[in-house]
């Protein structure tokens, strides 16, 4: 079993992964960020939705959202979070290396480094497609990852966090001449221990570009954070976004 097909793993990290912070600064952004624009209706697709923390806020805003997640766990503790929110939304138990919907999207969004999971690169290309695909024309797509520019900056410190009656502590490693990213985490609670290693791809903002332009995307452009910002020296996040051609 791949690491993230491990139900145990979004249960049991879920305070580490979905904070309520992380909640409300979706709601902040999808008001706010010049990369969530679209059109009263919009039929928005959220790639890896996890519990619905962008999922609610977008169909406030209007949209018309699908959100797809592997995940039966994740997936339960999303339709709770729509009802609680009072809001629609279609969810969906599926593998992003498999669903595509030809011409059925306005937008799709990958939040929170939820790209490059696969093993083989080849695969993780086949998730590009895959969105293009699902895409109408004009559609946009909008990755969301940490780039290796900015892990760069403080990568292999260790950290503890603090969650609800325990703490967490991580370690991260930079894999095969920077190209992966290796990250345990150990979770300490009532006295008890359980570790979690979550493997992923690394990209750089030249090579997730590139690879968004060999799928066809044009217009590809990246941004340091959600107020549009330019990828540079400042960059908190790699953002990515391209169109699909009309």
């Amino acid at each position: 079993m791949h690491w993230y097909e491990d139900d145990d793993l979004w249960v049991g990290f879920a305070d580490v992964m979905f904070p309520p912070s992380r909640a409300e600064e979706a709601e902040r952004l999808t008001a706010t960020s010049p990369l969530f624009e679209f059109a009263d209706g919009a039929k928005v697709l959220d790639l890896a939705c996890g519990p619905a923390i962008h999922v609610v806020p977008l169909a406030r805003k209007g949209a018309d959202v699908t959100g797809v997640d592997l995940s039966p766990a994740m997936l339960e503790r999303a339709r709770e979070a729509c009802e609680s929110a009072g809001v629609a939304a279609k969810l969906i138990q599926a593998d992003m290396l498999e669903y595509v919907e030809p011409g059925a999207y306005d937008l799709i969004v990958n939040m929170y480094t939820s790209f490059g999971y696969f093993t083989e690169p080849g695969d993780n290309l086949t998730v590009l497609r895959n969105a293009y695909s699902s895409l109408a024309p004009g559609g946009r797509l909008l990755i969301d990852v940490l780039g290796k520019e900015v892990l760069a900056g403080w990568v292999g410190r260790p950290k503890a966090v603090d969650i609800d009656g325990g703490t967490v502590f991580m370690r991260d490693t930079i894999l095969d001449d920077w190209t992966r990213l290796e990250t345990e985490w150990t979770l300490v609670r009532d006295g008890a221990a359980k570790q979690a290693s979550i493997l992923s791809f690394l990209y750089s903002a030249a090579e997730l570009k590139a690879l968004f332009e060999t799928v066809g995307f044009t217009g590809v452009e990246c941004f340091g954070d959600f107020d549009g910002s330019p990828y540079d020296n400042h960059a908190r996040r790699l953002i990515v976004r391209g169109e699909r051609a009309g």
